[in-house]
């Protein structure tokens, strides 16, 4: 079986942190953006295809929650996998409230991020085949063929 690569933005404000992390999933054979804050990964966002962001919530400037609803706002489809550190857990039951599909704890076991990653990535491709069969119904109904 063909192993198609997820489109993975990671958003932290951490520059080591993010390259080790990436270095990591493209080792995986994942594709990977990055972005240190809040609003580069909007700005990311705008040029690019992706599946899953993985989001830190404590930024300076655009916090996780704040880019959250950003991203839920403009690109509903595209799952978030929050990052947290040890005490900011209501925060990341919050961002799950505001649509993340699952929150980590920092520092991550990578099996458990790798599994929230391919979880998160079915789940968006599960909803982006549900909205093209809607389409397609519509566009029968429409011509007057149903």
């Amino acid at each position: 079986m063909i192993k198609i690569p997820a489109k993975v933005l990671i958003v932290d404000d951490e520059k080591d942190f993010v390259e080790m992390f990436s270095l990591r999933l493209e080792g995986q054979g994942e594709k990977v953006s990055t972005a240190y804050s809040g609003k580069d990964a909007l700005k990311v966002l705008e040029t690019t295809i992706i599946d899953v962001v993985i989001l830190d919530i404590r930024m300076p400037g655009m916090d996780g929650i704040d880019t959250l609803k950003q991203i839920k706002k403009l690109y509903p489809i595209v799952e978030v996998i929050l990052l947290t550190g040890h005490g900011s857990t209501e925060t990341a039951v919050e961002g799950m409230k505001l649509g993340a599909f699952d929150y980590l704890m920092k520092p991550a076991d990578f099996k458990d991020i790798k599994v929230k990653l391919e979880n998160a990535r079915k789940r968006k491709d599960e909803q982006e085949e549900r909205i093209r069969q809607a389409e397609a119904r519509f566009l029968l109904r429409r011509s007057g063929d149903v």
